[in-house]
């Protein structure tokens, strides 16, 4: 994940609501039999020129590099124009998406988180994009067909671009060598909490999400999704990653408690974290440059630690062609995004924000140039890949996510809740048909 900087977040039901306008709208794209039927129509041509509209999420940094990154695409050639427009942070735009595509006035193209895509393509809203010349070779754990089980078994619906893992990240002048384990990262927070009433520093603090929180579960020897489809919810990986949380929270009293809900606590962590409040954080790779600049301090990144085994998902999101979309426009975004697939937009996207780089191409370049040895945070980041979970293939696993998982986490650190009894909770909601 990379949250956006904005901090107006869609309410979980908000999202879900919308739902069947475009599963609507994407019934009448398949019954019509040909994506023609339901296309809308085309953007004026500006100075001979195919218009392709780019619907975007990123904010800060992020957002200036994009933009930065348009604006050399359309100067580089006189056939197509990107005309980018930010819609608010991930979820905001999702929600807009969609009521765009119900009322068949849809962007181009835009870029979705990787959670949303099984539905979104079950509701066949997606451009199929296997027929289209190809970009270069993705990273394998970054892509569509890696980052999910089983996503070579489906058709291509989404371009990785802006990737990322979680990752943690510790004020170098407070500790040489970062946690390996659960237990290393508990003795840590102990260590390093110094309580006071007007300056504490927490040893450990990690917003309360759903992403976090799979990483752990994943640690802790769990599954997600079984691979019957059964939403196991990790079973009890999945309680002992929320009790480890609780115990940093109210025994150790090590962990800052939930600062904020969504997108606002991961805000929160970062400027706790640069200014000194937090001694080591879980964030995103995508921060890395952003922690960096700004510290006041050296920034030392490391692999989350392991429980039984180490393990994170992917995030950030995946670009997607809609297939309301004129042919034309189509063909315009897929040539853009070619271009950002290429090594040298690739790389930098990725040096100047801190996402990974989603290309062997652009990997090998960065190896070769030495840039890895320069830049060892950046290394931890692309090696941590090889502790990937993929995500399972399954519609409903963003309503998992948003309206089930995510909500029942936060109120159970924060009032110390049963940890069983409220994944039994969520289990038996997972499995609640819609």
């Amino acid at each position: 994940m990379n949250p956006s900087s904005q901090k107006t977040p869609l309410g979980r039901r908000s999202f879900l609501h919308l739902a069947a306008a475009a599963a609507s709208s994407a019934a009448g794209v398949s019954a019509a039999g040909a994506v023609g039927a339901a296309c809308r129509p085309p953007l004026p041509r500006e100075a001979g020129r195919t218009v392709a509209t780019l619907w975007f999420s990123y904010g800060g940094k992020n957002r200036e590099v994009l933009l930065d990154l348009v604006s050399r695409f359309n100067a580089s050639q006189a056939r197509v124009a990107i005309r980018a427009t930010f819609q608010g942070d991930y979820f905001e735009a999702l929600a807009k998406l969609r009521t765009a595509l119900a009322a068949n006035v849809a962007p181009t193209f835009s870029h979705v988180v990787g959670e949303v895509i099984p539905y979104l393509a079950r509701a066949q809203v997606l451009e199929p994009l296997d027929s289209y010349e190809r970009c270069d070779e993705f990273i394998p754990q970054l892509g569509q067909k890696g980052a999910f089980r089983d996503g070579h078994t489906h058709p291509t619906v989404a371009i990785p671009f802006n990737r990322s893992t979680p990752i943690m990240y510790a004020n170098a002048n407070l500790l040489d060598t970062l946690p390996s384990t659960w237990d290393e990262l508990r003795d840590t927070a102990r260590r390093l909490t110094r309580p006071s009433v007007g300056d504490p520093r927490w040893g450990f603090e990690v917003p309360i999400s759903w992403w976090f929180w799979v990483a752990m579960l994943g640690q802790a020897g769990g599954t997600l999704i079984d691979t019957d489809g059964t939403p196991s919810l990790g079973a009890d990986a999945g309680e002992r990653a929320l009790r480890f949380w609780q115990t940093l929270v109210h025994t150790d009293r090590s962990m800052r408690p939930p600062a904020g809900r969504d997108y606002n606590a991961w805000q929160v962590t970062n400027q706790d974290f640069l200014a000194g409040r937090a001694a080591v954080i879980w964030t995103s790779t995508a921060f890395l440059r952003y922690l960096e600049d700004t510290a006041s301090f050296p920034v030392i990144a490391a692999p989350l630690p392991k429980d039984l085994r180490a393990s994170v998902p992917t995030g950030g999101t995946f670009f997607v062609i809609l297939r309301s979309a004129p042919p034309e426009e189509k063909e315009a975004a897929w040539t853009f995004l070619r271009w950002m697939c290429q090594p040298e937009q690739t790389i930098s996207w990725a040096t100047r924000t801190g996402y990974l780089p989603v290309t062997q191409a652009a990997v090998a370049q960065l190896r070769d140039s030495g840039y890895y040895d320069a830049h060892p945070n950046d290394r931890v980041a692309y090696e941590q890949l090889s502790a990937v979970e993929p995500w399972p293939w399954v519609p409903n696993l963003f309503r998992i996510q948003r309206d089930i998982v995510e909500p029942r986490l936060e109120d159970a650190v924060h009032r110390n809740l049963d940890a069983h009894a409220v994944m039994n909770s969520a289990r038996a909601a997972a499995r609640r048909p819609v």
